[in-house]
């Protein structure tokens, strides 16, 4: 059964006469067609689009790539024998392009491929990240998410000091970003600063600023961190690398509301709420002497942990997906989906550096992916059909093997438990005692 007219539109860019015998045909079997040049190409939205590929487009590419880029859907290519014969036109087209067609057309074929093309370009549209400037910051709809995303609402429009807990790579800075975007101070700075970046006989004049002449080489005033931020938020990344002369420092600056700046004397008002974030252990580090617990309490007053990669089943693929789309812009890529091999190995891996790490073998993988999709080797990660198991009893691999179809088919289908369900052959309810049975979600 056909679809609607008006949810299959066809936008043929630059027609030649051929295209334009296409039409009637193609209106015939359901197909809304228009016609434009590429320069106005994107201002007629559509589901799929035919370009009559010509030399001076693969002369200058560039507007052909923008296009492609922006319109967020599947593109056929039309060439003519001799333009498929100029060099490099064949990496481009398999680069940019969904399909192809040479002139004359086989109208049956040309037929077959839109229909393919609708197909891909809605699938895509379905799984397709919606990325703007706030909301792709904690992408994700598995249970510690959507708690993260809860709680973040409770806490932003509090004033209280926030302790931002969890390992590395998973997020924390984006944590401490959202709860000040939430917050009444969103329209004031945001002033970050890594306690385990910049060296330590620099961190006192960074967080609190210096005199002229307080030191050599102070040939004028500094305003530091905690200033900058009056008004607004100050985060302090990675808390636990702080010495502890600066932890006495800031403890003080925490109790009184002022700073005085290194070669001063003058106490400086600043109104900042202070959020910091660490990966260590600070109850451990206070029992080393490592870490002073009267400042501990200070920042600790509200606290936000977050989920590691493995933690967080059904995310993955999203994530996935996201970053290929946001970092294809980078590389000038177009978008590549994964393979069912790539899914898998990335569902087997461990991620030790959670969403940091996926992050950058998905940008890996664009720029080494060779073919239509990324595979397994170009995220640099072991196929898994190569990986050996370890041994154990039945029972251990009953188990691996069921938590695995949870985790695969929630990579697929987290947006619906039913469907999830109904792929493993099981009940609703089922599902849900077995994501409980391997506390996934």
């Amino acid at each position: 059964m056909l679809e609607p007219a008006s949810h299959r539109r066809l936008l043929i860019v630059d027609p030649c006469e051929d295209c334009h015998r296409l039409l009637p045909g193609l209106r015939g079997v359901g197909w809304e067609v228009r016609t434009c040049t590429l320069d106005t190409a994107l201002e007629h939205p559509c589901d799929v689009g035919l370009l009559r590929l010509q030399a001076s487009h693969l002369r200058h590419p560039d507007a052909v790539r923008d296009l492609i880029q922006r319109s967020k859907t599947e593109w056929i290519a039309v060439l003519s024998a001799e333009e498929l014969r100029m060099q490099n036109v064949g990496d481009f087209v398999c680069e940019w392009f969904f399909d192809f067609h040479t002139l004359p057309f086989d109208v049956s074929r040309v037929q077959v491929t839109l229909g393919r093309a609708f197909g891909m370009a809605r699938l895509r549209g379905k799984g397709a990240v919606r990325v703007d400037e706030h909301e792709h910051e904690l992408l994700g709809e598995s249970r510690p998410i959507r708690e993260l995303r809860k709680l973040l609402g409770k806490l932003a429009p509090t004033e209280s000091p926030v302790l931002i807990r969890g390992e590395s790579g998973t997020g924390k800075e984006l944590v401490a970003r959202t709860l000040h975007r939430l917050s009444q101070r969103h329209d004031q700075p945001f002033i970050a600063i890594n306690c385990g970046a910049i060296p330590e006989h620099l961190i006192q004049s960074e967080l609190f600023g210096h005199e002229k002449g307080a030191f050599t080489g102070a040939h004028q005033r500094k305003v530091g961190r905690i200033e900058a931020a009056h008004g607004g938020t100050l985060f302090l990344d990675e808390i636990g690398d702080l010495p502890l002369e600066l932890q006495a420092n800031l403890l003080r600056f925490l109790q009184e509301k002022h700073i005085e700046r290194v070669g001063g004397n003058q106490p400086i008002p600043v109104d900042v709420r202070v959020l910091a974030a660490t990966h260590v252990d600070l109850e451990k580090a206070i029992g080393l002497g490592r870490f002073r617990e009267d400042l501990y309490y200070r920042l600790n007053v509200l606290q936000v942990v977050t989920a590691p990669l493995r933690d967080r089943h059904g995310d993955l693929s999203l994530l996935a997906s996201h970053f290929a789309h946001f970092y294809s812009i980078e590389t000038g890529r177009r978008p590549r989906s994964f393979s069912d091999g790539a899914l898998a190995a990335m569902g087997l891996h461990d991620w030790p550096g959670n969403v940091r790490e996926l992050a950058n073998r998905v940008r890996r993988g664009l720029v080494l992916a060779e073919g239509r999709q990324i595979e397994a080797q170009d995220l640099g990660l072991q196929d898994t059909q190569e990986q050996d198991l370890p041994l154990g009893t039945l029972e251990d691999y009953k188990h691996r093997a069921e938590r695995q179809a949870l985790c695969d088919v929630l990579d697929r289908h987290s947006d619906n438990m039913s469907i999830a369900a109904k792929v493993l052959g099981i009940s609703r309810p089922t599902f849900y005692r077995l994501l409980h049975k391997h506390q996934i979600r």
